[in-house]
Formats: structure tokens, sequence, C-alpha cells
């Protein structure tokens, strides 16, 4: 039986030509761990009331790996809007170790996040770190990229540390084929995903801790198929798809997404994992899907790419060295409103850290109110007209296909 931890609700539904329900807005409401509860009507999710955090979808989750959204304060994600925030299982585990982050209070109190967190399983660093790791049916056995040191992570285990971190959505242990793979070696990960699922079904978790199940099957929209079925009839409380934005095309992966969001359960959140550009967004939201994360936002400004209504821009180039102009005159964020793209590049080239800083601020600004846009389209019935305003104005020549 799933938790009592999440309920969701899907409010507006824009179906396309064919009757298929495709984008939705709805709101995802999550129950609230201690130190969010204590703070009372502080806490950033007090819409949803005293018990419960609210979250409107779609939604962008800012990637904070080892308890921090690299560059910006707690204060500075409130302030942005963020609604949750995702942490990292593996990194935790290792440094500063799942344990004592419970003894200072669990994940949020450790990081002064009052605000709901997603924990990944750790599956896809063990996946990233595939030249240090060895799999078996009882889970992986991997190097630390710290130290050396040796470790086996099992479903089991990763459920233990994701219940000592206190998140509020835990993700099942799953296995992320690489790209290129095999038809048999994406249909073995697939399998042992589903059986590694169940596994971690049977470790209890806190009472504001909700799980979801992760779907795989690479490129291959009939295995997708058959992950959807089978893991669909297990009791958990939302759903991801996982193994994309990998390497493949992703004119690919916007077709199997565009397949298979239909396909996952109606009534609980869909989560596409790591994911992505903007343009990749906007076509995932399309298939349906209703929750997103990803490092690009935080990642690409601390390398000076930054993204704008008027597309991407490369911070460094000399062409900027004059322009006392902002950086998107339709933003505004606190970048945005007080310095000029002149004095961002100075910052960059000159390697000071308020450049990571202020890139940051912007890119997760636009992330977020990216999400607020399309959001505002849906329950409007303007979603269509909204996308192709923005590829226009984003100077994306053309839609995804």
């Amino acid at each position: 039986m799933e938790s009592s931890a999440l309920r969701f609700q899907v409010e507006h539904v824009i179906k396309d030509e064919a009757g298929v329900a495709r984008s939705r807005a709805g709101r995802l409401f999550l129950k609230k761990h201690s130190y969010a509860k204590s703070l009372g009507d502080l806490a950033m999710g007090r819409r949803g009331g005293l018990d419960f955090f609210e979250i409107e979808t779609p939604t962008f989750m800012p990637v904070g790996t080892v308890g921090s959204v690299k560059s910006v304060s707690t204060r500075e994600l409130r302030d942005m809007n963020a609604q949750i925030i995702l942490g990292n299982t593996y990194h935790l585990y290792l440094r500063p170790g799942h344990e004592r982050v419970e003894r200072l209070g669990e994940l949020q109190k450790f990081m002064n996040w009052d605000g709901p967190i997603l924990t990944d399983s750790g599956g896809f660093q063990v996946f990233s770190l595939s030249g240090l790791n060895r799999i078996t049916e009882e889970g992986v056995h991997f190097q630390s990229h710290l130290d050396g040191s040796r470790h086996l992570f099992t479903p089991e285990l990763s459920m233990k540390i994701q219940r000592a971190l206190g998140s509020n959505i835990v993700m099942a242990f799953d296995q992320c084929p690489p790209f290129p793979a095999t038809p048999d070696f994406v249909k073995d990960a697939m399998r042992r995903t589903l059986a590694w699922a169940k596994r971690g079904l049977e470790v209890p978790l806190k009472d504001h801790q909700a799980r979801f199940g992760i779907f795989q099957g690479g490129l291959d929209s009939n295995l997708r198929r058959e992950s959807i079925e089978d893991l669909s009839s297990l009791p958990f409380d939302g759903f991801a798809l996982g193994g994309f934005a990998i390497g493949e095309p992703m004119v690919m992966m916007h077709q199997v997404v565009m397949d298979v969001a239909p396909l996952m359960p109606f009534d609980k959140p869909r989560y596409l994992m790591g994911v992505g550009r903007p343009e990749d967004l906007i076509e995932a939201v399309r298939a349906g899907v209703d929750m997103f994360d990803c490092v690009m936002p935080t990642r690409n400004a601390r390398n000076g790419q930054l993204f704008t209504s008027r597309g991407r821009v490369n911070i460094k180039n000399a062409k900027y060295m004059d322009d006392g102009g902002p950086l998107d005159p339709d933003c505004s964020c606190e970048t945005c409103l007080n310095y000029s793209k002149a004095y961002l590049r100075h910052l960059f080239v000159a390697g000071e850290m308020l450049s990571a800083r202020l890139n940051t601020i912007h890119n997760l600004h636009f992330y977020l109110n990216l999400m607020r846009q399309m959001r505002e389209a849906i329950r409007e019935n303007r979603f269509e007209a909204w996308a192709q305003n923005f590829y226009s104005q984003f100077q994306v020549k053309q839609l995804p296909s």
C-alpha cells in the first residue's frame, strides 16, 4: 500500500489531436518533516498547511548534490521560489555520512532548508563511475572516487541511507544502462531494476517519506512499456523515467518520452530524471511529465553559459567587454536587476567567486520562471502557443521532433 506521505492532484490537462492526455498542471503535497513543522508558518511550504508542503507542477528541482546547491544559499533558493531540491545519496553516504546527518537533525536541518527534498538512489552515480564498479544481482561493488575504499551498494542500503537523510521523496535503487548498449544488456538492467525495487520496498521508511519507482528500458519504447507495466503494479507513490540524457541523441529521447509518458499512472507524479536543456523540459512537459532535475543550470553557470529569454549567452565572449546592458532585460533576478554583462564577463574572466554566484542565481531563476510560465500556459489552455513563442524568442530554429 502507498504511504500517506504524498498526495497528488492533476488539476488541468491538455489533450493532443488524438485525444491523448498530455501536458498537465497539478499540485503535489508532501508530508512535512519535523524540522519544517517546528518552524510553523515560517516554513516555505506553508501554503500546504501545517502538515504538508504544497508544490505546483510541472516543477524543476535544483540539484544540491552534497547538501548544497552549488554557490547559492538556502535563503537565495527561497527568494527565487524553489519549491523542492534534490540531494545525492551516494555522495552524502561517502561524505559526511548518512548517520552523522541523521544525528544532526536530518538533511533539511543540516543544510538549513525548510522545504522538501528528493534524494536520488545512488544508481546514476554508480553508473557514471562504471570504471570503479562491478554489478551483481546482490548490488553494486564500487570503489570510492574520494579515497579508493571499497563499498557494496544494495537496494536495502540505499533505502537505509535515504531513511537516515530524512528526504521527503526516496528513489528506488536502479541500474542505468549506458548508451549505446546491447538490447540484452538494456533488458537485463530493466529486469534487475524491477527486482531491486521489490527488495527496497521491504525496508521501512519514516512517516514523512514517500517512495518513487524508476522505469528503465533505454531507447526501446517496447521495453519501456514493459517496465511501466511491471513496476506500476508495485506500491510506489510516484514514478520516474530514468536512463535518459546519457549521450543519446535528444531527438530520440524526446520521441521515447512522448511515446511512454502517457502510459505512466495518471494519478501519480511523473518524474524525468536528469533532464535537461530548456527545450528538453518543454518537450517533456508537452508529453505529460510533472517533475525534473538537472545540474545544467548550475554547472553551465559556473562555466559561463547563461540562459536568457533571447537565447544562450556565453558571457566570456569578448563582445560583452563593453556591454553595459543587463544580461536579460526581461528577467527580474538579482543578477539582471543590478549588474551588466560587462561586469559579469569581468568577474568570469578574473576568476572571481562572485561570478559563479551571480550566474547561478540567474540560471536557476530562469529555469524556475520557465516552469512557472508553463504551469500558467497549461492552466490557460495556451501551452502550444506559448511554446512556439518561447522557441522563437529563445532562438531555437525549429521545434525538436
